[in-house]
């Protein structure tokens, strides 16, 4: 598969470009909040900080809207040797998007996509309580929270910057990075059929579409100033062509680096 370009004061990054080295010292950031928010719930004297920064019906009963930004740093999950899984896919995915978009683009897309999940979400779960009377879920948000919806964010994110690289689904299946994208979305389905978590479910679907839509209209942007570029770059070769025509001068054009049409 195509090889990222590594960031700056680094010789080589960890992820699906294949390379062996420390992560940017943003993501190990982020993966060792995720870690030690984790570890928090366990312990009676701690609880409280992530059960405050989850994202809960909190939010609109007694006005918690920082949980709408800070649940996707808090790390979830049961006492299972599993979440050490979940963490290094963050690592593996977010090694190769955020090389790819830089620092600062990279935490725009992902605060961004959290946010709208986030609110997305607290419509369904209001929508859903008001139609039903009841909540839908005994435990809402659950499919979404912590490196759940940072996953989602970020193998959308791959999906489109890395759309034709091949990866190996569960190390032998090889797959194409777009399917990645339906992929996610069919196991917050599957999750979704177990759970009955209907916000969770909408909240992964808004976080894996915004990112989508986000990063395809940058890089439909981007070709459409390639192709301005190409089109004025064509327009002013034909004018020099015309007046060196007129003025019977011969044109000699050069492919190298440092020659562009040479006119005597």
């Amino acid at each position: 598969m195509r090889e990222s370009r590594p960031y700056r004061g680094q010789a080589s990054f960890g992820g699906f470009g294949m390379s062996v080295g420390r992560p940017t010292p943003d993501l190990a950031a982020l993966l060792a909040v995720l870690f030690v928010t984790y570890a928090l719930q366990f312990f009676e004297a701690t609880a409280i900080v992530p059960a405050l920064l989850r994202l809960t019906p909190a939010v609109w009963r007694l006005g918690y809207l920082w949980q709408m930004g800070t649940y996707a740093f808090v790390g979830f999950g049961g006492p299972s040797p599993w979440i050490l899984l979940e963490f290094l896919v963050v690592y593996w995915f977010g090694q190769d998007v955020r090389t790819r978009l830089g620092r600062g683009r990279f935490w725009a897309v992902m605060t961004f996509s959290v946010v709208v999940s986030a609110g997305v979400a607290i419509l369904v779960q209001l929508g859903a309580s008001a139609a039903m009377g009841a909540s839908p879920a005994a435990f809402p948000f659950q499919l979404m929270q912590g490196q759940r919806i940072v996953i989602a964010v970020l193998i959308a994110a791959f999906a489109i910057l890395a759309g034709d690289a091949t990866i190996l689904l569960f190390f032998v299946l090889p797959l194409k990075a777009r399917w990645c994208l339906w992929l996610g979305v069919l196991l917050a389905f599957v999750a979704y059929l177990g759970s009955k978590d209907l916000a969770g479910f909408a909240g992964i679907c808004a976080g894996t579409g915004t990112t989508a839509v986000v990063l395809s209209r940058r890089s439909s942007s981007h070709g459409l100033r390639r192709r301005w570029l190409d089109w004025r770059r064509r327009r002013i070769t034909r004018k020099l062509d015309r007046l060196a025509k007129r003025r019977g001068l011969r044109v000699i054009r050069r492919d190298d680096e440092t020659g562009g049409p040479t006119i005597h």
